[in-house]
């Protein structure tokens, strides 16, 4: 009993205790409120109004797990999200009673299945694409969906590790992103995708030009297939590369060619490149010394000036041309970027991807340059429409990342990822394990394919790339939808240059 009540006066004390610290608290916030100017409404209301930072905070996070319907988040929704998720672990994605989206949202495509469609055993497999047909080493792509670029900096050891072998499970392609080969890009065994930023990272000498030495290194691994010279991306056109200094360990300055502590800011294009004949000039060189085919990524503001580039390849030859074109939407990804990029520069992925295809066929490139959609194309219906446009691949960077494991907590420039997919933390890192999570990546890819194909064999075609505009209803502004190829008339292939002299 004695030993009770003894207890009693202690929690007592502490209960008093606390009271009082929380008191003496709330009165030192109260005068430490009132007398800051920078803030008016803890001014106006000291202690309380601290509370609106804490929320505006932890809004976020309220909205995407209590609040927000399944179609409502941005930059993905929860069904998006939730639909990849499913797939990474081979659940499949057979649901019951009816579609959760709404049809009369503008833009929603609408696949046309045939009236009599192929029987299950024609079902519509993909066929392997050669790339670079003038290049010493041209590429069997094997793959219509593979993983776009995402360099190691921006995203951690054991996501590229993870990245790497999932992508050597499924046979899909991986792209480096502009930071450079490192050893994980390589161990998982995957074809390579070689990405040469503005900075020119891992290809470039002490100044900070291209190094033909480097070039041959990177080439001379067998898995690096393809180099692609990244002019510009949807996230933020006109804006290169940043890599925060928080992100850049020891092991990563020395692949890229930077000093730890320091940010990594690439130039906003390449200085070498003054106009499209300098362009032409810088692909025929990596092709040349590399022996590798070589292509171009960029974020379109407008279409127009391509008339030129597609001009002067015609009079240089179809060989000088790029052996792919990989067309970002302003809609696209990125680690880090100012936030005027991110929401008011560069043109969507549904209307960009369509004038370029439409230029190369004009111009009759159409066997000569392969082409890329990339921006925001994490799901089936993404991937199905690219092609029915007339992209021969489609490449997501975001997807994958949701196959690793990100939950869009929108800290990827923070070093702080708490999936452990953008942040070189170690601590943070150990969510990450590669052991599980290249499975899901593999995973993932095969589902997005696989479900590409089933809408091809429902359309009635043999091959999703034989997929095209009349296959696709676009939804308009009143309800109702049209063709895509009513909307979007396919250019008349043009013949080739060389059967056109003829």
């Amino acid at each position: 009993m004695e030993y009770a009540m003894a207890a009693l006066q202690y929690l007592a004390l502490l209960f008093v205790f606390l009271i009082g610290v929380a008191t003496a608290l709330v009165i030192a916030f109260y005068f430490i409120d009132k007398s800051q100017t920078s803030d008016a409404i803890r001014r106006n209301y000291p202690v309380i109004g601290r509370f609106r930072h804490l929320f505006t905070e932890l809004g976020e996070f309220f909205r995407q797990y209590f609040f927000a319907m399944d179609r409502e988040e941005m930059p993905f929704n929860r069904a998006q999200r939730n639909w990849v998720a499913r797939a990474t672990k081979g659940k499949g994605n057979t649901v019951a009673f009816g579609s959760t989206r709404n049809l009369n949202v503008p833009g929603t495509p609408i696949f046309m299945n045939a009236v009599f469609p192929p029987l299950d055993d024609q079902y519509a497999s993909t066929e392997p694409m050669v790339i670079g047909p003038h290049a010493r080493d041209p590429f069997s792509a094997r793959s219509i969906f593979n993983i776009s670029g995402m360099s190691y900096g921006a995203i951690s050891k054991p996501a590229v590790q993870a990245l790497s072998r999932g992508a050597k499970e499924a046979g899909i392609w991986m792209n480096t992103g502009e930071g450079g080969l490192s050893p994980y890009h390589l161990e998982g065994g995957c074809d390579i995708v070689y990405q040469i930023g503005t900075a020119k990272f891992g290809v470039r000498d002490a100044a900070g030009n291209l190094c033909d030495e480097k070039l041959r290194e990177v080439a001379a691994h067998p898995q690096v297939k393809m180099f692609e010279i990244k002019l510009s991306q949807g996230a933020k056109p006109g804006k290169g590369g940043i890599l925060p200094a928080a992100k850049i360990t020891p092991e990563i300055a020395a692949i890229r060619g930077l000093k730890p502590g320091e940010d990594g800011i690439s130039p906003n294009r390449h200085r070498e490149v003054d106009d499209f004949g300098d362009l032409l000039d810088l692909i025929n060189h990596v092709r040349d010394v590399t022996g590798k085919p070589v292509g171009i990524k960029t974020c379109l503001g407008s279409s127009d000036p391509w008339i030129a580039f597609f001009e002067l390849i015609q009079e240089r030859g179809v060989e000088s041309a790029p052996d792919f074109i990989t067309i970002d939407g302003g809609e696209g990804g990125t680690g880090a970027a100012p936030m005027p990029l991110i929401d008011l520069v560069g043109m969507p992925l549904r209307e960009a991807l369509v004038r370029m295809v439409d230029l190369r066929d004009r111009f009759g490139m159409h066997d000569r340059i392969r082409m890329i959609a990339s921006a925001k194309l994490v799901n089936p219906s993404d991937a199905a429409w690219a092609i029915c446009a007339g992209a021969d691949f489609v490449v997501s960077a975001r997807g994958f990342m949701f196959a690793l494991g990100c939950i869009q907590a929108l800290k990827c420039d923070r070093n702080t990822c708490p999936s452990g997919v953008t942040t070189h933390d170690r601590h943070l890192q150990r969510g990450l394990v590669p052991d599980e999570k290249y499975i899901r990546v593999a995973n993932y890819a095969r589902s997005i394919i696989n479900e590409v194909e089933t809408i091809a064999h429902s359309v009635g075609v043999a091959e999703p790339r034989l997929m095209r505009r009349r296959h696709v209803r676009l939804v308009r502004d009143d309800g109702s939808s049209v063709q895509m190829n009513e909307l979007y008339p396919s250019v008349k292939l043009a013949p080739p240059p060389e059967a056109a002299a003829e």
